[in-house]
């Protein structure tokens, strides 16, 4: 773990490595300062000498000056290198992220990444930090100042070491118990970003249903056991101060009363006390620090071993050693294909055998649950079966390069996804060095041309977040233009057209057919004028084929198709592309 994370210091290390040279100097010279304020008091102040007031006093403001420059300079290396490592963890933790395959996503959650990205780094940049100053100020200042006490007076040096003593034990006891905790607390956050981030992105359905108590509901239950856990882990924290100020207080008693002994007897001055007192403060003060340091490196060993997961996790989808580079059509092949989204769960899919030829669109039709999606989903490898074999162009998807299987093999989604940006940003997601003429002949072919130009800005028209400023119609048609601009030899539609009219639906198939003849196209809806045109249809039932042929045959043939066509064709279909 230790090394991932340092890995990725990189162009920082030396920012980091000069961190703790400048904490050293800085504490090197501040230690002597008390130092040399004893000999203000015993050779200057006591003995009448003004000059060698004036001569130690210049001394000491020298060394404060020069102090505070290499504090300076250790705080901003640390700030600077810290930052950096916070930026490079971030950016490792997103390149894999990117590498992930869905079932990678599910198994960390988006709550969960979010959380690691944000809230966990943060911890990691706040106790690398700390780590660069604290722990080297903290134990040089003790050691430096014990030093010094045992050089200004022997016997009463042991005052503080049985003060660090006490102090240590605590200490181990306090973070032993209050390590657990913090674990507890990144997994109470995970939840409640969950409930914040599926508020958000259903809002509107949230106002639909009049649930915003129920959601606040949900929300304050989740905050207050964030609320729960955190208090009790402040609570062991707050013991730090108080046992921390009985040690000081006693330390500042046993120090009085017996320097006061010491200084009757003439084995030690005024000046040697004062300087004391300050070299006590400075090593219970350092003791406190370190205690800090324990208790931050404690926190953020949860949340470094939450990043560390991340950016050493292996995604259960790679290239091959020798990765086929070329698709040379859109046939695809199911062979005894079996699916399940958890190892050792229930099949999706199960026992699916089918041949599509290239150029040949196929229609797919079934019940919600029966495997549509997951169909689609393994031509493109978004998932891997989990017995059998899935071909595109005669070989196993598993032996393509994945970008170029999936550059291939288009596919639009349920959900309409559009970014923040203009339509022509949108649409270059397809294909980045598309040209204008390139993006309006894609958008003609998905019947988008017309809305664009109805709008103020036509292709230059700014999309909101989510594409809230567009229909669903819209967005689907979008989504479809953009998945146009690849090029690909396979076109999966996965219920992309249900938010469209039937008069529109009807357009881009016969722009389909006139204008992409050679492009295999996978359609899957829940209408079965969607469909009924098409070369074949499949018929999904429970993760099984039901039926594949044509519109005609499988009215004769599959009770399953002929049911959802007589409900459908004798209730009607509205026509709707509202917003």
């Amino acid at each position: 773990m230790l090394k991932t994370l340092l890995r990725e210091v990189r162009q920082y290390k030396w920012p980091a490595l000069l961190t703790p040279v400048w904490t050293t100097a800085e504490v090197v010279l501040w230690i002597f300062i008390p130092y040399v304020t004893a000999s203000i008091i015993d050779k200057g102040i006591n003995a009448g000498d003004l000059r060698a007031v004036l001569r130690y006093g210049g001394i000491m403001l020298i060394l404060a000056f020069l102090s505070l420059v290499f504090g300076f300079l250790a705080g901003r290396f640390a700030a600077y290198s810290s930052t950096g490592l916070a930026a490079n963890l971030r950016l490792a933790m997103y390149r894999n992220i990117q590498r992930f395959s869905f079932s990678d996503i599910d198994k960390f959650s988006t709550a969960g990444l979010v959380t690691r990205m944000t809230t966990d780094v943060s911890s990691i940049q706040n106790a690398f930090q700390t780590l660069l100053r604290t722990s080297f100020r903290a134990p040089l200042n003790m050691v430096s100042a014990l030093v010094m006490c045992f050089f200004i007076h022997r016997r009463l040096s042991l005052i503080f070491l049985v003060a660090m003593l006490v102090l240590a034990i605590f200490l181990t006891v306090l973070i032993t118990r209050v390590a657990k905790l913090f674990k507890e607390i990144l997994q109470k956050v995970d939840a409640l970003n969950a409930v914040v981030q599926e508020n958000v992105s259903a809002i509107r359905v949230v106002k639909a249903f009049v649930r915003e108590h129920h959601e606040i509901s949900k929300f304050d239950r989740a905050a207050l056991s964030l609320f729960t856990m955190n208090v009790r882990a402040e609570s062991l924290m707050a013991l730090n101060h108080p046992v921390m100020n009985l040690v000081v207080n006693g330390c500042t008693i046993a120090l009085s009363w017996y320097g006061a002994h010491f200084i009757v007897e003439g084995s030690l001055t005024t000046g040697q006390l004062t300087s004391l007192f300050s070299y006590i403060m400075t090593v219970l003060s350092g003791l406190m620090m370190l205690s800090m340091v324990f208790v931050q490196l404690t926190q953020s060993y949860a949340s470094a071993v939450r990043i560390v997961e991340v950016i050493d996790e292996e995604p259960d989808m790679a290239n091959p050693d020798e990765p086929v580079t070329v698709v040379p059509d859109g046939s695809i092949d199911f062979d005894h294909v079996y699916f399940s989204y958890t190892q050792g769960g229930d099949y999706a899919l199960e026992d699916i055998s089918l041949h599509i030829d290239a150029g040949e669109t196929v229609g797919v039709i079934g019940g919600t649950g029966s495997g549509k999606s997951t169909l689609a989903a393994l031509v493109a490898r978004l998932y891997d079966v989990s017995e059998g074999s899935v071909r595109v162009g005669g070989r196993d998807v598993r032996a393509y390069d994945m970008k170029t299987l999936r550059w291939e093999v288009a596919m639009v989604l349920q959900k309409s996804t559009l970014f923040s940006g203009t339509i022509l940003e949108n649409l270059r997601w397809g294909r980045p060095d598309a040209t204008y003429e390139e993006c309006v002949e894609a958008c003609r072919q998905a019947c988008a041309d017309e809305f664009i130009r109805e709008m103020p800005d036509g292709y230059e028209t700014l999309i909101d977040q989510g594409g809230t400023n567009v229909s669903g119609g819209q967005r689907q048609r979008l989504c479809i233009a953009r998945a146009l601009l690849k090029r690909p030899k396979v076109l999966v539609l996965d219920d992309s057209t249900s938010a469209v009219d039937t008069a529109t639906d009807a357009r881009i198939r016969e722009t389909f057919a006139a204008r992409i003849p050679g492009v295999t196209r996978l359609i899957i809806s829940q209408r079965i004028l969607s469909i009924k045109d098409a070369d074949r249809i499949i018929v999904m039932d429970n993760g099984r084929v039901s039926g594949f042929d044509t519109h005609e045959n499988l009215l004769r043939t599959n009770a399953i198709y002929r049911e959802i066509y007589e409900m459908q064709t004798s209730g009607g279909e509205g026509d709707f592309d509202g917003r």
